[in-house]
């Protein structure tokens, strides 16, 4: 490991993320992740990514299609887009073999405004979360390596989760 991570510097980079995914900016959001990087939603928390049912698990690939849908696509599930806040607390960082380990507590209001035949839109609808994030270096930047976000409701009902969060 060629770098350090203090926890003022992991708060920055989950700020920023934030920041990106607040304002939509979705391009620069994807540029914060590895090439190898993983965007995970789990069910089960212990199982392996690679045999886990997941509600989010995207690659490379597969983040850059989310993207582009969110972006340049018009469907039901994201007209009119999702708006997000995002709150980020109790950040810790700390050694991991793969770089450094980020965790904090994350409270994401999500909305879509609507009118009164779509049922639930125009209300905030809150997720509370443990977010994990490994952070390692590539050609001397900073990247995610993997973003895990661990809902405390991940084994209930969930609405539209179309948007990232």
């Amino acid at each position: 490991m060629t770098f350090n991570l203090t926890r003022a510097a992991a708060e920055d980079l989950l700020f920023a993320e934030a920041h990106l995914l607040d304002k939509l900016e979705l391009d620069p959001w994807l540029q914060m992740f590895s090439e190898h990087g993983v965007y995970w939603i789990p069910i089960d928390e212990n199982a392996p990514v690679a045999v886990n049912l997941s509600i989010i698990n995207d690659t490379s690939m597969r983040r850059q299609e989310r993207v582009h849908h969110i972006l340049h696509n018009t469907y039901p599930a994201q007209s009119p887009r999702s708006r997000t806040v995002h709150f980020v607390s109790n950040v810790s960082a700390r050694p991991d073999p793969r770089g450094f380990l980020v965790q904090s507590s994350q409270l994401i209001y999500e909305m879509r405004t609507g009118d009164s035949s779509q049922v639930g839109l125009g209300e905030p609808s809150p997720l509370v979360a443990q977010v994990e994030h490994i952070f390692c270096e590539e050609a001397g930047q900073i990247k995610i390596l993997e973003k895990k976000i661990l809902l405390i409701n991940r084994d209930a009902w969930h609405g539209n989760l179309t948007f990232l969060i």
